[in-house]
């Protein structure tokens, strides 16, 4: 197995590098302290090929593959996770969503606008008690002629307020039924759908996470993907590719923490020696290394038998998992190793560390990666 980056995904981290450094890193602050959504930015990511990294070329996209997109969400969330969670979000859920399940008269119709960042999407399938328990859902379609009437709110989705679009998942069969659930397209301006409650967050305070609210909200069933009953079943396929989102922004993340303590820890001078030289924190960082080394291979790994067409359910959540909580812990250490300055908003660390608790709830709690992986290694 070849490790080397290949020449295009040094080109495309390259590009995500410069983006991050030009547009982002000068307004990181600003952003998280007023939870400003900047969507000028995602329409330049959009331009730069970054909103549909994934979509064929035929429909605006960049048609590159895993690898690559790893190397985009990777490089822009060692600048700013917020952006790079918005970047995941809409290229692995909504975009992908339509791309993998839609017909080709759907994928004519919206992908060129997602692709080149002229809309953002949404991805609706959370609730506010159906969480993990994603079957439970209330939100109902009830199908009226040729149109379906939509009822109900989801809560915790990413761009909920300024989404174009917004893929959705709701109930038009029973309760729990895991063939009772379908997925609609919904646009922005149709009458019945409103956004609601934007929460005020933790951390990645810059990726916006709001209501989306459904009165009598009426759709063609033009607007649907795939068959009635479909819709569970195809978000877990998407899930699946979506761990690998999650992953790489949580190798970004911990990218981002681990530099900035190694640099930190050559610079800080204590009982006449950099930090860096005392055991107890040259081992940390030993332990950060190792975990983002790990990281890296479980994500290409995955992203190596999606490519390839493989089911990667299995290795997709192992990688989600160990890299969302190694992301946490390495964020962690890399405060402790700042120590004083590193509970500071001058310094990046205190903003990694609120950001980095997010991976390991977001598309699949750590607990809902050890069920998957635990029935798949029993079955």
């Amino acid at each position: 197995m070849n490790f080397d980056y290949t020449e295009t995904q040094h080109m495309v981290a390259a590009a995500a590098r410069d983006f991050a450094e030009q547009y982002i890193r000068p307004f990181i602050m600003e952003w998280d302290e007023a939870q400003i959504f900047p969507v000028d930015v995602f329409r330049k990511a959009g331009e730069l090929g970054f909103m549909g990294v994934l979509v064929p070329e035929q429909y605006g996209g960049s048609g590159l593959g895993y690898h690559e997109y790893i190397a985009i969400v990777e490089e822009i969330s060692k600048v700013d996770p917020s952006i790079g969670l918005s970047v995941a979000a809409h290229n692995s859920l909504c975009t992908n969503h339509i791309l993998d399940f839609g017909t080709e008269e759907q994928k004519q119709r919206w992908l060129p606008k997602l692709a080149t960042g002229q809309w953002i999407g949404a991805w609706g399938l959370t609730e506010h008690n159906t969480g993990s328990d994603a079957g439970g859902m209330s939100t109902t379609a009830v199908k009226d002629g040729d149109f379906w009437i939509l009822n109900g709110a989801k809560n915790f989705i990413t761009h909920g307020k300024s989404g174009e679009i917004a893929v959705v998942i709701v109930r038009t069969g029973e309760k729990g039924d895991s063939h009772g659930m379908t997925a609609f397209v919904v646009e922005r301006g149709t009458p019945g759908f409103s956004s609601g409650k934007k929460e005020d967050k933790l951390g990645m305070r810059a990726s916006e996470t709001a209501e989306l609210v459904f009165d009598n909200c009426r759709i063609p069933d033009s607007n649907r993907l795939g068959e009635v009953g479909e819709g569970f079943i195809q978000s877990m396929k998407v899930l699946d590719g979506g761990r690998i989102s999650i992953g790489a922004l949580s190798l970004g993340i911990a990218k981002g923490a681990y530099e900035a303590a190694l640099k930190y820890s050559k610079e800080r001078v204590q009982f006449g020696k950099p930090i860096s030289a005392f055991q107890g924190i040259s081992f940390k960082l030993a332990d950060m290394a190792t975990e983002i080394e790990a990281s890296e291979l479980l994500l290409h790994k995955s992203a190596f038998e999606k490519n390839a067409g493989r089911k990667m359910t299995k290795l997709g959540a192992m990688a989600k998992m160990y890299a969302s909580e190694a992301c946490v812990r390495i964020a962690n250490e890399a405060v402790q190793i700042h120590g004083g300055y590193g509970y500071t908003k001058d310094f990046p660390v205190e903003k990694f560390y609120r950001d980095s608790k997010l991976c390991t709830i977001g598309e699949g709690t750590t607990e809902i990666q050890k069920v998957v992986i635990s029935r798949n290694i029993l079955k």
